[in-house]
């Protein structure tokens, strides 16, 4: 009996390893290596294409345009107008902080700077607040009146500003909130509702329903559940939207310019355009100029630099879904 269970067990040996070679059975193949000897998918092989290649060729070189133009205003915030005239191009002899002392005291941006903190941080946390409990809402419960609210809000994001302009204007002329930084954060609230509640919802929905269905069977309210564990969760999601709308409002000019008239009352950018203004009856003031474009610029580019990694997380984590 054992001699004739030799030939069917080494049948079934050759059975078995012939299924792992064709692939339907056994572990899975190791990516090909290339010539210079690392491993690469057949995705990433397809892809190596020469318009991709110049595709990377051109979005490297904007990046190091953009590089290259932001120290060369970094650099001029240090120098006088009449060396910048003579030589645009050169370096600073001296970091004195002359031409950032001008345009703080002069150009009003330490008002306007206090302005734009105020303005930025109370319309981005209100817009977080409120869009945050509405995305929650719009991805757990699916039924045509929440259909037709993501409609509504996706609609939303095809208005531009400038349409809406002039209505914005006369509302709030009506109801006294022009000349308002209270008026200017709740326009700056109305405008970025849809697209807060877009990414949000979609973050939510990418969320797993486990933890909140063992909340449920433990008696726990949709408020308590949303604050206790929701939230928690998508914090990632949260900051990214809070950040996106930092960078929105604080870069915010045309509805800070038409809304606003007193200069007490200006933003920076506002400010700065302001500041433009005076050059031309009092000469021109490229250092104090440029150094009014680092006070505009630099605060956001040290949150992304900071924040950068996490934002592009919470950008792309709910695109699965």
């Amino acid at each position: 009996m054992s001699t004739l269970n030799k030939p069917a067990s080494r049948t079934t040996i050759r059975h078995k390893t012939k299924t792992s070679a064709s692939g339907q059975s056994g572990p899975p193949k190791r990516p090909r290596k290339s010539a210079s000897g690392t491993a690469s998918s057949p995705a990433l092989r397809a892809d190596r294409s020469p318009l991709r290649t110049v595709g990377i060729v051109v979005l490297w070189l904007i990046v190091a345009l953009s590089i290259v133009m932001l120290l060369w205003m970094l650099m001029q915030a240090f120098r006088d107008t009449r060396s910048i005239l003579s030589d645009p191009w050169g370096l600073p002899t001296s970091l004195a902080p002359d031409n950032f002392v001008r345009a703080w005291t002069v150009g009003d941006f330490a008002t306007a700077t206090f302005n734009s903190v105020i303005t930025t941080g109370v319309s981005s946390l209100l817009t977080v607040a409120f869009a945050a409990p509405a995305a929650y809402y719009l991805s757990r419960v699916e039924s045509r009146f929440t259909q037709g609210l993501s409609m509504y809000f996706i609609l939303g994001l095809g208005i531009p500003a400038q349409v809406i302009l002039i209505p914005l204007f006369v509302m709030l002329n009506k109801v006294y909130l022009t000349d308002s930084l209270i008026g200017l954060n709740l326009v700056y609230i109305g405008v970025s509702m849809p697209f807060t509640v877009f990414l949000l919802t979609a973050f939510f929905r990418s969320l797993p329903l486990e933890m909140e269905e063992a909340a449920a069977l433990d008696g726990a309210s949709a408020l308590r559940t949303f604050v206790r564990i929701t939230l928690p969760l998508a914090k990632g999601g949260i900051l990214t939207a809070f950040v996106l709308e930092v960078i929105s409002h604080w870069n915010e000019t045309l509805l800070a310019l038409t809304l606003i008239q007193s200069t007490e009352k200006y933003t920076l950018p506002v400010a700065l355009i302001s500041f433009v203004q005076q050059q031309t009856y009092s000469g021109a003031d490229w250092g104090g100029l440029f150094a009014g474009l680092c006070i505009v610029v630099l605060p956001m580019l040290i949150i992304y630099i900071w924040l950068g990694r996490r934002l592009t997380e919470g950008l792309t984590l709910g695109m699965g879904k």
